[in-house]
């Protein structure tokens, strides 16, 4: 075998994996099958049915003819007397009828009349005819043999008897005295079966032909809602349109639709946040360098300014300079929140600990705000963290908290536990957050009131940074804030970590 005819049957064998993995030919292949599989139970059952009724009735016919002959033989006292012209016609008519065999056995087991001749005067040992003659009527048998094309049936032959009983009653029982063994051809009902089977052949091709047509429109119509669906993905995709999808034919395709719907909303709102993103970026990196621009250029346009318009002009140009580094270093830390979980430096650390030297960092900034910081502590609490990420999420919440409150407030920090998770909660007494705002506070370079953000030198990426944090841990973070009397941050991070 060469390359060329190798690399063509492999093609070949490939082209089939894929048609079978369609759903459309999966389809196809089930409807066909289960019609195909139905028609030949129908074809089997219905040939099925009437041969064991063909069987069954001709025995029935068979049977009445023997009980019938059965008395006759009784009557002219054949069993004794085989010469009998009346009985010998009534065996050959019954042999000719139905084109098959009878014998005459006595209660010896010996065979008084054969009508094929062959076997008069001789000892039949047969099951069905020994169990006839003890038993009667409850002995009678049938036998189908269907490869040899015959029925064989054993008919007693009873006399009845005037006898005593033990208290001197008359009484009349029937004692078998033979037994009649008959054997009837089943050529025609094979010659009905052959020509049912032809005609059933002949129907059944037909009903395959439809039951492929069908077979393949049904899948075809089946399938449509799912092409509309592939059609308008694929405009999407291409660009023609943006629109949400609408395929209402099916449940499934209503739950496909859905989902790929939000998806689709999903990823419109994470562009529009992307182009969001990219101009409060270049807004903000922008603003400090246009305002070192005009300092600078102020001094350049007065070389003869007095000494102490340049030690003013250079501490401004020093604090964007600052901001700017702020800014950069914020970016930084979001954007290694942005990387996988997978990069967090997992520990075993004391929750307690933690935010204990977290507080002790800040609290010179709430005195010199002259707010009261607070921790309480509910419970010992130790869990799977990434301690630097964690403590910087903490952080950025309590600063806000100091920074964003009243005179002479306060902030609470409170520390519990179940035996899932732990929950940090940090209230204040301050400004509060309006309600239209809530949703948005974790976006990034949002702010509620830009004017007073910019004075204490926020750059809004703050609680973007720290719910990127939370999140990272499998953890969740809650607001709750009445505008004018404070805000309340509840944190929730799992004991153990999971990835």
């Amino acid at each position: 075998m060469n390359l060329k005819t190798f690399f063509g049957e492999l093609l070949h064998k490939l082209k089939i994996v894929n048609i079978f993995k369609s759903l459309r030919a999966r389809i196809f292949v089930l409807v066909f099958v289960t019609g195909l599989i139905s028609c030949q139970v129908v074809h089997f059952a219905i040939l099925e049915t009437y041969e064991g009724r063909a069987v069954a009735v001709r025995t029935t016919e068979v049977q009445t003819q023997a009980r019938i002959l059965a008395d006759h033989l009784i009557t002219y006292g054949y069993l004794q007397d085989t010469s009998s012209e009346v009985v010998g016609a009534e065996l050959d008519m019954l042999a000719n009828l139905y084109d098959g065999r009878v014998m005459i056995i006595d209660d010896n087991l010996k065979i008084i009349k054969d009508t094929y001749g062959i076997s008069e005067k001789k000892t039949i040992i047969s099951e069905e005819v020994v169990k006839c003659l003890k038993q009667g009527d409850n002995g009678t048998t049938s036998v189908y043999d269907a490869n040899n094309g015959y029925i064989e049936i054993t008919t007693p032959i009873t006399k009845s008897q005037i006898v005593e009983d033990e208290n001197g009653k008359e009484k009349e029982i029937e004692t078998v005295v033979g037994v009649i063994l008959t054997s009837v051809s089943t050529d025609n009902i094979s010659t009905t079966l052959d020509i049912l089977n032809q005609n059933a052949s002949s129907i059944e091709l037909i009903i395959i032909i439809i039951i492929f047509m069908f077979s393949l429109f049904s899948a075809n119509i089946l399938l449509k809602p799912f092409d509309r669906i592939t059609s308008a993905i694929n405009d999407i995709k291409a660009g023609f349109t943006n629109e949400e999808i609408s395929v209402p034919d099916y449940l499934e395709t209503e739950h496909i639709v859905t989902a790929f719907n939000q998806l689709l909303s999903r990823m419109k709102t994470l562009d529009e946040s992307r182009q969001e993103f990219v101009s409060n970026v270049s807004h903000e990196l922008k603003t400090p360098i246009t305002s070192m621009k005009v300092l600078a250029d102020t001094l350049v346009a007065q070389p003869d300014a007095p000494i102490e318009m340049y030690q003013d002009f250079m501490q401004d140009i020093s604090k964007e300079v600052d901001r700017e580094a702020t800014i950069i270093d914020d970016l930084l830390s979001l954007v290694k929140m942005d990387k996988t979980a997978a990069q967090l430096n997992i520990s075993t650390v004391d929750v307690n600990e933690m935010t204990e030297i977290i507080l002790k960092r800040l609290r010179p900034i709430a005195r010199k705000n002259n707010i009261e910081l607070t921790f309480d502590s509910r419970r010992p609490v130790t869990a799977e963290i990434d301690e630097v990420k964690l403590s910087l999420a903490i952080m950025n919440i309590v600063e806000n908290a100091i920074k964003y409150n009243k005179e002479s407030g306060w902030v609470k920090v409170i520390l519990d536990a179940d035996h899932q998770s732990f929950t940090i909660t940090i209230s204040d007494s301050g400004v509060g957050i309006p309600e239209d705002s809530t949703d948005l506070i974790f976006n990034r370079f949002y702010r509620v009131d830009k004017s007073r953000s910019r004075e204490i030198g926020g750059t809004g990426l703050g609680l973007s940074i720290t719910k990127s944090a939370i999140l990272m841990h499998r953890g969740s973070i809650d607001v709750d804030s009445v505008l004018g009397e404070g805000t309340t941050f509840t944190v929730t991070i799992p004991l153990s970590y999971a990835k």
